[in-house]
């Protein structure tokens, strides 16, 4: 199912110490919007796409997540190489120091750790696609909100890359979601409809006073 290549996708060569954009970029490991979460929630989501198109989608963009994780990993620990105790206080990292040492841990950027309730399985396609496409535009804000937070090239440099990864994710979770709500002869309309009749019947049933 995996093909595992020893090699990042994209090449981090992080030469310049930095605690304080470590402590930032940590979101995008363990954080809401991170590579952790998206990595989980679609290789759980994808047993319950209707054929092998969205299995086959959903195992590989999780896939590719699992690979964002790696990089995001080798930044966080490239930029806090060789720090210091009096850096790590410096940087407000004593807490994490406290409980984890040097260690990587998913938390987000306020020092949250990561939690499942992060994602959700509907078992409904186009309501977990939806989530997953709202997901990648979350992840690609959040990558724009780090890049601008930095000057470091070789840190933009693998955030550019994987902001346009966001990108792409995107457009393939449209592409599908389009694909199953035609094939599933869900429109717009249908479900406007059926949502006005329902606040239509519960608006008879109970009027305003």
């Amino acid at each position: 199912m995996f093909n595992y290549q020893k090699k990042l996708q994209y090449p981090i060569n992080i030469k310049k110490k930095d605690l304080r954009m470590a402590k930032f970029l940590v979101t995008q490991y363990g954080g809401s919007n991170g590579e952790l979460a998206a990595a989980l929630r679609y290789l759980n989501q994808r047993y319950t796409m209707p054929d092998d198109r969205g299995k086959a989608l959903l195992t590989d963009i999780g896939t590719e997540e699992l690979a964002h994780i790696e990089m995001i990993s080798t930044m966080i620990y490239q930029l806090m190489k060789d720090a210091t105790l009096e850096e790590i206080k410096a940087a407000g990292l004593e807490s994490h120091y406290a409980e984890h040492g040097k260690g990587l841990y998913p938390t987000d950027a306020n020092g949250v750790p990561f939690t499942v309730a992060y994602f959700a399985t509907t078992g409904d396609v186009l309501a977990d696609l939806s989530e997953n496409m709202a997901a990648e535009q979350k992840a690609r804000a959040v990558y724009e909100n780090l890049i601008n937070l930095t000057d470091d090239p070789d840190v933009i440099g693998p955030l550019l890359w994987l902001r346009q990864r966001e990108v792409v994710h995107f457009a393939r979770f449209k592409e599908l979601y389009d694909y199953y709500k035609k094939k599933m002869n869900k429109t717009e309309d249908n479900t406007m409809i059926s949502n006005n009749y329902i606040v239509n019947q519960l608006m008879g049933e109970y009027p305003y006073r």
